[in-house]
C-alpha cells in the first residue's frame, strides 16, 4: 500500500522545523520565527495535524535519569507465522511498558524490540518473565547498546517542491 506524499510548501516546511526544535513554542512565538500572524500560522499547524504530519508533541525522557542502565535490542523469529499468533504476539508486546518500541521487519526474524532494564540482572529477570513468555516465540537473540551514538529522532523533511 502506498500512502502519497503530501507536499509542504517553504512555510510548512519553517513550521515543522521550529516545532522539531521546541515543541512548546507558542502560537505567538512560533508564528514571529515563521514570519506569519498567529492566525494562519495556527491554521498551518492545525492543517498539518489533520493531515497526520504532526501526530504528536511529546518530552523526550533521558532513560539513563530514570535509572535504566541497560538498553536492549531483541531479534525474535516466532514458531508460527500465522496472521492470529502475528498479533496475539504484537498485542503481548504492545502491553509491556519496557518495550520501547517494537517493529515488525523481514529477514531472518520477524520482529526487533528495543528495551530498556536497570541493568543486566533486571534485564535477566525482564527476558525470563516477559520475552520468554510471548506467544509462539521461537528464537530470541539480543544485543546490548554500548554506546548511543544517534537517538531517535523525526525524519528529515523531504525535499521541497518549490525551491
Amino acid at each position: 500500500m502506498s500512502i502519497a506524499r503530501i507536499k509542504l510548501d517553504r512555510i510548512d516546511r519553517k513550521i515543522l522545523e521550529e516545532l522539531q526544535l521546541d515543541a512548546r513554542l507558542s502560537s505567538a512565538d512560533l508564528a514571529e520565527r515563521v514570519a506569519l500572524t498567529a492566525s494562519p500560522c495556527w491554521r498551518r499547524v492545525k492543517r498539518l495535524e489533520s493531515d497526520g504530519i504532526i501526530c504528536a508533541y511529546e518530552a523526550r525522557l533521558d532513560p539513563k535519569k530514570l535509572g535504566y542502565q541497560v538498553t536492549a535490542f531483541i531479534s525474535i523469529s516466532l514458531e508460527n507465522g500465522h496472521t492470529k499468533y502475528v498479533h496475539e504476539f504484537e498485542e503481548a508486546v504492545a502491553a509491556i511498558p519496557q518495550v520501547l518500541s517494537c517493529h515488525r521487519i523481514s529477514g531472518r526474524y520477524d520482529h526487533q524490540l528495543m528495551v530498556v532494564a536497570e541493568d543486566l540482572e533486571a534485564y535477566g529477570l525482564f527476558a525470563e518473565k516477559y520475552i520468554n513468555g510471548l506467544p509462539s516465540v521461537k528464537e530470541v537473540y539480543t544485543s546490548f547498546v554500548l554506546k548511543e551514538v544517534k537517538a531517535p529522532a523525526n525524519p528529515p523533511l523531504p525535499p521541497t517542491d518549490f525551491g
